[in-house]
């Protein structure tokens, strides 16, 4: 049986460009998405709802049973059910871009949605409550089709959110020295943002090409 990676998918509409995390051609290795019924943006983002832990569970433990050999998810913000999930599945979990956090010397966030995420995600992850987090601007162009789950995202408009959101952290927090993108939807657009701060830029795409090359050999 091959391994593939077990990705747990929120219930959406919007395009996956290559770089997202609901693209498989964003992966060098195999992949399986698997959507959680009734997992909003809405729902996970700002209502942060913990009725969706079973629903979680439960879609990542078929995927395992299929073979998956690791689990991650579509939302940075599922960091909050880390724990949880790894406690209840026999292979490695790993929700949120956000783990990287604790590994970085500086680090700061770009999110979705900058009133939202807070201390209680960060301690989620193992990192620092007070490491720098900075939303893209409210009601802009990427964070309405992402949280009100629109049916067409403008490349150019959301690569421009998302440098704006990671030119206003450096500019406010200078000794930032690596950004951590928490939006599983902003991949595509980190190398914008890396010429535009001249730093590096984690996000999940590079988190799990990491942490699966580290997997020992099935």
């Amino acid at each position: 049986m091959t391994r593939f990676l077990g990705i747990l998918m929120l219930d959406t509409r919007f395009p996956r460009v290559v770089g997202d995390i609901g693209n498989p051609a964003s992966f060098a290795m195999p992949v399986q998405h698997r959507v959680v019924a009734g997992a909003s943006p809405q729902r996970v983002v700002r209502e942060a709802d913990a009725a969706l832990l079973q629903p979680f569970i439960d879609t990542a433990r078929r995927l395992v049973d299929d073979g998956a050999a690791a689990i991650t998810t579509s939302c940075g913000f599922l960091i909050q059910f880390q724990q949880p999930l790894q406690d209840a599945l026999p292979v490695p979990v790993w929700t949120s871009s956000l783990l990287k956090l604790r590994e970085l010397v500086a680090p700061g966030v770009i999110t979705v949605d900058g009133l939202s995420l807070g201390s209680a995600h960060l301690r989620a992850a193992g990192a620092n409550p007070t490491v720098p987090i900075v939303g893209l601007q409210v009601h802009c162009h990427l964070q309405r089709a992402l949280l009100d789950d629109l049916p067409d995202i403008d490349p150019q408009r959301a690569e421009a959110d998302v440098v704006d959101a990671a030119q206003r952290l450096v500019a406010r927090w200078p000794a930032v020295r690596e950004i951590v993108l928490e939006c599983t939807n902003m991949p595509p657009y980190a190398k914008a943002v890396a010429r535009a701060t001249r730093r590096p830029v984690h996000h999940i795409i590079s988190l799990l090409h990491e942490r699966w090359q580290a997997l020992a050999p099935a």
